[in-house]
Formats: structure tokens, C-alpha cells, sequence
């Protein structure tokens, strides 16, 4: 019983301490990210990539209507949003399997 309280107490001890260092590492790569965020360099990006960011933006809406539009014409019955009766295969109402 006693070599159980003994492994018990040291496991509390363990994890007390490793919680105190993980802190203090949490706290040193936030310290860091916070100086990095901060940067002249990074600083002079994100205000490169703000600026940009709506021409991207429109440019990449371009390109997804062009696509769609492609793909819209090349879909079965012509991308007409439908099919016409013309188009469509006969339909065997017997073929289901129910027999009606």
C-alpha cells in the first residue's frame, strides 16, 4: 500500500512540473509568434495580401462562372437546365421490378 501512495506522489509530483514547463514553453512560443506577427516583414505581407486580396478574389470568380459555364455546355441534353421530351429514353413503366 505504501509503494502505491509512494508512485502516486510522484506521479502528482511529475505532472504537477511537467504542467509548470509546458506552461512556461506555451508562454515562450506565444511570446515568439507575437514578435514574429508584429515584424516590419510580416507586417508589409499581410498589407501586400490585403491589398490583392479583391482582385484575386474577382479574378477567381471569373474563372469559376468560365468553368461552370464549360461544364454546363458540355452536360448530357446540352445544359439546358432540362431535358426535352425529345431527348428523353422511352420509360417502360413495367421495369421498376413491381410488375406495374
Amino acid at each position: 500500500m505504501f509503494k502505491l501512495l509512494k508512485i502516486a506522489a510522484l506521479i502528482g509530483i511529475g505532472y504537477v512540473l511537467g504542467a509548470k514547463a509546458g506552461r512556461e514553453r506555451y508562454e515562450q512560443i506565444a511570446r515568439t509568434a507575437s514578435k514574429v506577427r508584429q515584424s516590419p516583414p510580416v507586417q508589409a505581407g499581410v498589407a501586400k495580401a490585403s491589398e490583392q486580396a479583391p482582385v484575386v478574389a474577382d479574378a477567381v470568380k471569373h474563372k469559376a462562372a468560365d468553368v461552370a459555364s464549360t461544364v454546363a455546355e458540355k452536360a448530357p441534353f446540352g445544359g439546358q437546365g432540362g431535358a426535352h421530351a425529345a431527348e428523353m429514353p422511352e420509360m417502360n413503366p413495367g421495369a421498376n421490378g413491381t410488375g406495374s
